[in-house]
């Protein structure tokens, strides 16, 4: 089986972006394991993309087999690769994600590479949507690991994140409690883990556990959603662009009124195209 892929990353967020048509008999964990960096190819995930229907979409499947709802990150690559591709006309255009409709602007700055605007999903701040047994909303609230009392914010972009502010500093208490609170059993299906570290009114320092990857260079739902967080919380001003700036670069987030899209901005690359030769799906 010759599978022809292209690399592509978003603040070194990166992933493997395929056709969903030629995989269709690939097993997941067949897919996922190209994500090795060791005996793979390498990725933070792979993005199966196409048209269904005549609708670009985006299927997103994690370093460990799991399947997130979405990924901004990723959706901004995908956007960029559907352009590249000649698969949608005009660079204006929605994409299908398993968190919904999501439409996007690509604005090329040079020959592979864009600045992408996503209209995110509204923000959910429905602690039910997050969390087993929780009413109403969840800002930061008193959230018992152990020994250890940590307050988060519980944020629904189409996935699920706790959002901590100023709690955590050192890499290493991150490490610790990035796996804990992710599979802590009180939430529905684990959660995506936000350090965020306020800097101003208008910008945050934030470094993302994500959920069945561990540590990325960057999370475009995480950015999001911090940068809620800190608007629910009055650390930040609605409506005004926040600069959130992760490992691997700043993403521009601007959080309207309630009920309303999420704007966020950033880059995208084409990094390289490639092919495997593997074995054909028993």
């Amino acid at each position: 089986m010759n599978l022809r892929f292209s690399k592509y990353e978003g603040l070194g967020n990166d992933f493997l972006v395929l056709q969903r048509e030629q995989v269709a008999e690939m097993p997941r964990t067949a897919l996922a394991a190209l994500c090795d960096r060791h005996f793979g190819v390498g990725a933070d995930g792979v993005l199966l993309t196409g048209l269904a229907d005549g609708r670009p979409f985006m299927q997103v499947i994690n370093a460990d087999g799991s399947e997130p709802e979405m990924c901004g990150n990723g959706l901004r690559c995908v956007a960029l690769f559907l352009v590249e591709q000649q698969l949608v006309s005009g660079t204006e255009f929605e994409v299908q994600t398993g968190a919904g409709l999501h439409r996007v602007w690509v604005s090329a700055a040079s020959r592979r590479s864009a600045q992408v605007r996503v209209a995110m999903r509204p923000a959910s701040l429905d602690a039910s949507e997050v969390l087993h047994d929780a009413r109403g909303e969840w800002i930061d609230q008193p959230f018992a690991l152990g020994e250890r009392e940590l307050r988060i914010t519980a944020v629904s972009m189409g996935n699920p994140h706790a959002v901590l502010f100023d709690q955590v500093d050192a890499a290493e208490d991150m490490a610790r409690l990035g796996p804990r609170v992710e599979r802590d059993p009180r939430f529905r299906n684990g959660a995506n883990v936000g350090f965020a570290r306020l800097r101003g009114a208008s910008a945050i320092d934030l470094t993302v556990w994500e959920r069945g990857v561990g540590f990325t260079l960057a999370c475009g739902t995480g950015a999001c959603a911090a940068a809620v967080a800190a608007v629910e919380s009055g650390r930040a001003r609605r409506g005004e662009p926040i600069a959130v700036t992760l490992p691997g670069g700043a993403l521009h987030i601007r959080v309207a009124e309630r009920g309303a899209p999420i704007e966020m901005t950033g880059p995208a690359r084409h990094v390289f195209d490639g092919q495997l030769e593997l074995e054909a799906p028993e």
